[in-house]
């Protein structure tokens, strides 16, 4: 079978054109020496029809059962990583390609280097499709709920690996960094022999352009620099945001702030999220609208929106670029007591922001999102964090993605929200004791609940309104006056 299998996978490259006719004997090749077989047989019958992914399983099956490899997670990803890049061309080519594309449009670009990271599977489709996801409506519109169930759990055997061959090698520097691209993996660090980046100049610097191997939205893309320095939320951060969007106007980039609770998993190294999707908070209506004193050309606006957002449009770049460091200037030394906002505490600051660009209607967008990661007594996590009544559901950092509108959910919810479920329609059920008031006050609200596909349904727009609220707790401002108070500080 792993002749057929190998032919099949060489098939299935050829016709996502991964590779050309005429490289299949030189892939092959390159391919029999990773699986240690020394001949291929002149003609091979039956040829496997399958997925890339699918096929790829195959294959590492047959590794692990002649002892190629043992059954652990990182070798079975550094050999399937391996296979891969017989198919892959060089960067210089990638990005040779990628620029030809381009200059047909930006879109015809993109889309050859997506479907290039899916077909090579450094975007892990079959993992991806593992996970749960869903609109539910809410107060602030529809958002999108997803359980990360792509991420595979370790097992025992790679548990002890990585705690005996624990090492202090500082290369790559990081899972972000520009020389991941080709890195063969080891115990403990992901296999990246499949990975490739695009170079993308940002403001004099150079910076590239990457696929998120765990896509939670359409065409997530990571935007990352090549020098690795800590995330930094400045005029030249808006900068770069904007003249990313003239580069490629049908993407959205944000960036995860970049102090501790509110920042997202990794502030070491400087980057940004983009994608091709339109977020909740793209479409959300003004809460009311608002005037720059110093800056009367630019259309300025705070949003219905469970965290405290300030949306500014203008067709000049420059005015926007002056009036978003304005308000970032402002609001880092800005403190309200009555508000529960406090600038510094010491030499500590609290204050930064999330921001988003995108273009919209000719216009160029910036939606800068208020941020304060004090802690207090009552709120040892956060003051502006998921509070400790929805810990059931989600008590993680509100990075980018949350903030846009988009819930990335524990995978325990899995299988709880299985037993709520039960609980919901009368049958045997073991609810986690934090989630019982929950679930008691799910079944209060609905008079009857009669079948499993209104129980699914009642639990998705539950799930919302939770979602909801943790955003809300994630929100500075909580009263339009106390958002008023801050403008008018702008105004001064």
């Amino acid at each position: 079978m792993i002749y057929q299998d190998i032919s099949g996978l060489i098939q299935k490259a050829i016709e996502t054109e991964l590779i050309n006719q005429s490289d299949q004997i030189y892939v092959r090749n390159q391919v029999m020496r990773l699986l240690h077989l020394e001949s291929f047989p002149e003609k091979v019958s039956n040829i496997t029809n399958d997925s890339i992914p699918n096929l790829l399983e195959k294959i590492i099956a047959y590794a692990v059962e002649i002892d190629i490899i043992e059954d652990v997670f990182d070798d079975k990803e550094i050999l399937t990583a391996n296979i891969m890049n017989c198919f892959i061309a060089r960067p210089s080519v990638i990005n040779e390609t990628f620029y030809k594309k381009y200059e047909q449009s930006p879109q015809a670009a993109t889309d050859y280097f997506y479907n290039l990271s899916k077909n090579s599977n450094y975007i892990q489709m079959n993992r991806i499709a593992n996970n749960i996801h869903f609109k539910a409506d809410t107060s602030y519109g529809e958002m999108d709920i997803t359980i990360n169930l792509s991420k595979p759990e370790k097992d025992p055997e790679q548990i002890r690996r990585e705690r005996e061959k624990k090492q202090k090698i500082d290369y790559p520097k990081c899972v972000l960094c520009v020389e991941n691209e080709g890195y063969v993996g080891r115990t403990g660090y992901p296999a990246r022999a499949n990975h490739r980046v695009i170079h993308v100049p940002l403001n004099g610097e150079s910076w590239y352009l990457q696929y998120s191997p765990y896509v939670y939205y359409k065409e997530h893309s990571i935007v990352l620099a090549e020098e690795h320095r800590d995330m930094k939320i400045d005029k030249d951060a808006f900068e770069r945001l904007l003249i990313f969007t003239d580069q490629f106007p049908h993407y959205f980039i944000g960036s995860n702030a970049d102090l501790p609770i509110v920042g997202g998993s990794i502030l070491s190294h400087d980057h940004y999220q983009a994608g091709h999707y339109e977020f909740a908070m793209a479409r959300a209506a003004d809460a009311f609208s608002f005037t720059l004193e110093e800056f009367p050309k630019i259309k300025a606006s705070v949003l219905q929106w469970p965290m405290s957002v300030i949306r500014i449009q203008s067709e000049e770049k420059d005015q926007l670029l002056q009036t978003a460091d304005h308000i970032l200037l402002t609001w880092k030394s800005y403190t309200d007591e009555d508000a529960n906002i406090r600038a510094f505490t010491n030499d500590t600051p609290h204050n930064t922001i999330t921001p988003i660009a995108r273009i919209h209607d000719g216009m160029y967008e910036l939606d800068l999102v208020l941020r304060n990661n004090r802690t207090s007594e009552e709120h040892p996590m956060g003051i502006f964090h998921p509070h400790a009544d929805v810990h059931h559901i989600k008590k993680e950092n509100i990075g980018l993605i949350e903030v846009l509108g988009l819930a990335v959910l524990p995978v325990r919810l899995k299988n709880e929200l299985a037993e709520i479920k039960q609980y919901l329609l009368n049958n045997s059920s073991n609810v986690a004791a934090y989630h019982q008031e929950w679930a008691n006050q799910i079944k209060q609200a609905y008079d009857t609940i009669s079948d499993s596909e209104q129980v699914d349904q009642i639990i998705e727009k539950e799930l919302g309104k939770k979602f909801a609220r943790v955003l809300e707790d994630a929100g500075v401002f909580k009263e339009q006056a106390t958002f008023e108070r801050f403008i008018q500080i702008l105004n001064k």
